[in-house]
């Protein structure tokens, strides 16, 4: 039997992000007792929790979020257990992903499952979080996948230019701030981080979900 699981970080008043990034902020506008109707003001950053890195991120002449072919943010994914590496200043090297070569092919759509979530919101899930090295996102690159996704602020915050050049480079989607990959048991999973249709712009906040459960012929018949 399918089932959904919900790989998204909340967003409320005040939710931590990057220290030069813009702050988070969730205001009552009115109330029932205004208008009979509750409506609320979001001030936040495109990459807030659980989001999208288009490629105008990092190349003022890539796609923005409103011209991303959003085949590559739904439809069959890979979850590969890296929880072993998600450890403070962790690192996922081409070696790494090698092991896992026979799913990491032209097209395919990565999770990489650290439970680095777990650190969040504490100020470490920003400062120490594991990554993939800039050589980890050439072999994705070169392999011409087409999204990485990951339980991580950042999918590499030292090296960070290096690291996301590599993959937006080659139009490469890049899913950043998953959580609860905990819950996922499958290793095959129909994988949806649909972003919003911001004009333009460089990423979005998404609403990521993984549903488990669905057999192979379905997986194949989802993928477009």
């Amino acid at each position: 039997m399918a089932g959904i699981i919900d790989l998204s970080l909340d967003i409320y008043d005040r939710a931590p992000t990057f220290w030069p990034d813009p702050k988070t902020a969730v205001i009552e506008h009115l109330k029932i007792p205004n208008l009979q109707y509750n409506i609320t003001q979001l001030v936040m950053s495109t990459h807030l929790g659980t989001h999208l890195d288009a490629p105008f991120h990092f190349f003022d002449d890539g796609r923005t979020c409103e011209n991303l072919e959003l085949s590559k943010c739904f439809g069959p994914a890979w979850v590969l257990d890296f929880t072993a590496k998600g450890v403070p200043k962790g690192k996922i090297g081409p070696d790494d992903l090698k092991q896992h070569e026979d799913k990491i092919t032209a097209g395919a759509r990565i999770i990489i499952r650290m439970d680095w979530d777990k650190r969040f919101p504490d100020d470490i899930y920003f400062s120490e979080g594991p990554a993939l090295t800039p050589a980890a996102c050439l072999y994705l690159a070169d392999r011409d996948i087409a999204t990485v996704a990951m339980d991580v602020a950042s999918i590499c915050s030292e090296d960070y230019v290096a690291a996301h050049h590599a993959l937006l480079k080659k139009e490469i989607l890049i899913v950043e701030g998953l959580a609860h990959l905990d819950r996922v048991r499958e290793e095959r999973v129909l994988f949806s981080a649909l972003p919003l249709r911001i004009k333009g712009r460089d990423g979005s906040p998404c609403r990521a979900i993984a549903v488990e459960g669905l057999p192979e012929e379905v997986l194949q018949a989802l993928e477009v």
